[in-house]
C-alpha cells in the first residue's frame, strides 16, 4: 500500500453475517469481494484489525436498515470512518437483474470510492432511544385509530348512529355504554371493541407521560414542547447541519418538484422525499393555523420556561402563518394546498428556533 492511502470497504449487513468488499483508492484501484464475516462485535473487530495498516485510511459504509447504527458506532470507536448510506439514493442501473449480498457489497465499495453515495445523519444512543419512544407512541395512536374505525363500522352496519356532533368524548362513551342491542352476540362484540379501544387509549396516555418524563433528561428538551415538535426533533436530529431553512424544506420533501428544459419551466406537487412522519405531523400542526393567533392557557404554562427569543419567534410564526393561510384561501387555493404551504413555512420557523440552542448542548 502507498503511504497515506485510503481503502473503501462496502458492507452488506444482515442479522447473522455481513458481506464485505474492498475497493483500493484511486480510479483504477482494484475492487474485490472479501467474502462474509460474522455480525457479532468480535468478528467485526477482528476484520477491522486485519485490514488496518500504518498510514492507511479505512473508510467503511453500509446501507441504513433494520440493524440500526450499532455497527457504525463500533467502527467509530475503533478510530475509523463509517458512513451509513441512504438506500433510496443509491444509483441503480436499469438492466440489473441479479442481486446478491456480495454483489451489493462490491457495488457499495465502488460507489463510495466514486463519491456517488449519500450519507445520512446518525444519532447517538440517547437520541435514538427518544426516537423509539416517539415512534412507539405513533404506533399506539394508529392502533387506537383502527380500533375506533372498527367500532364506527360495526355501529353503522347494525344501524346505530351517534346523534351528537363530536365523537370519542365523554358523552360519546356514555352513549356507547348505554346502547341497547337486540342480540347477545352484538353485545359481546361491542363490549370487546370498547375494551380494545380503551386499552389503546390508555397505552397512548402512558407513552405521552413517558415522553414528557424523558424530556427532562434530553439535551434537546429546551427546543421542544408538543408531541409534534418532539417528533420533528427526534426524526430530523441535528438541525444545525442545514445551513438554510430551504435545505431543510427540501430534505423533508416540502418543496415543489420541477421538470424544466430549455426555456420551459414546469413545477408540480411537492417532492415528498425524506421522512414521511415529519411531513405528516407538520401537516397536522399546520391545520391549527386556520384559526386566529392566540396563546391558550395550556400553551402559556407549557412555554413560559422557554427563552424569550423562542417565545417571540413562536408568536411571530402564529401571526404570520394564520395570515398566510387566510391569504391563500382567499386567492382560491384549495385548503390542502394552503396547508402544505403553511407547513413549509412552519419548517422555517422551527429551523430558526432549533438553531437558538447553544452549540454543543
Amino acid at each position: 500500500m502507498v503511504e497515506d492511502s485510503e481503502v473503501f470497504i462496502g458492507l452488506d449487513v444482515s442479522k447473522d453475517s455481513h458481506a464485505v468488499a474492498v475497493a483500493e483508492g484511486g480510479r483504477d484501484g482494484e475492487v474485490r469481494s472479501h467474502g462474509e464475516i460474522g455480525s457479532d462485535a468480535a468478528s467485526v473487530r477482528r476484520f477491522v484489525r486485519k485490514l488496518d495498516r500504518p498510514g492507511l485510511r479505512l473508510r467503511f459504509c453500509y446501507e441504513a436498515g433494520p440493524t440500526g447504527y450499532g455497527l457504525k458506532r463500533l467502527i467509530d470507536e475503533m478510530g475509523h470512518e463509517c458512513a451509513v448510506i441512504a438506500p433510496s439514493l443509491i444509483p441503480r442501473r436499469p438492466g440489473e437483474r441479479v442481486k446478491t449480498n456480495l454483489r451489493d457489497a462490491v457495488k457499495l465499495a465502488r460507489l463510495y470510492r466514486a463519491g456517488e453515495l449519500t450519507e445520512i445523519w446518525t444519532s447517538d444512543e440517547a437520541h435514538e432511544a427518544m426516537r423509539d419512544l416517539v415512534r412507539a407512541r405513533e404506533a399506539a395512536v394508529k392502533d387506537r385509530t383502527r380500533k375506533r374505525q372498527e367500532i364506527r363500522s360495526f355501529l353503522l352496519r347494525i344501524g346505530k348512529v351517534y346523534p351528537g356532533k363530536k365523537a370519542w368524548g365523554t358523552k360519546y362513551f356514555k352513549w356507547l355504554h348505554d346502547l341497547s342491542l337486540a342480540w347477545p352476540a352484538h353485545v359481546a362484540v361491542l363490549h370487546e371493541m370498547i375494551l380494545a379501544e380503551s386499552q389503546c387509549r390508555e397505552r397512548v396516555a402512558r407513552l405521552d407521560q413517558a415522553i414528557e418524563d424523558a424530556l427532562l433528561d434530553w439535551h434537546l428538551a429546551p427546543e421542544v414542547d408538543l408531541i409534534a415538535a418532539v417528533t420533528f426533533m427526534v426524526e430530523v436530529g441535528d438541525v444545525r447541519r442545514f445551513e438554510t431553512p430551504r435545505q431543510l424544506m427540501a430534505y423533508l420533501g416540502l418543496v415543489p418538484s420541477e421538470r424544466s428544459t430549455g426555456d420551459t419551466v414546469r413545477r408540480g406537487g411537492i417532492t415528498k422525499t425524506g421522512n414521511a412522519r415529519v411531513r405528516r405531523v407538520l401537516a397536522e400542526s399546520a391545520w391549527t393555523y386556520r384559526y386566529p393567533a392566540r396563546v391558550g392557557k395550556k400553551a402559556y404554562f407549557a412555554t413560559r420556561h422557554m427563552p424569550e427569543a423562542v417565545r417571540d419567534t413562536a408568536w411571530k410564526a402564529q401571526a404570520r402563518l394564520t395570515k398566510r393561510y387566510r391569504a391563500l384561501v382567499a386567492r382560491g387555493k384549495r385548503s390542502t394546498v394552503a396547508i402544505t404551504a403553511v407547513a413549509r413555512e412552519l419548517v422555517g420557523f422551527m429551523w430558526a428556533i432549533a438553531r437558538m440552542q447553544p452549540e454543543g448542548s
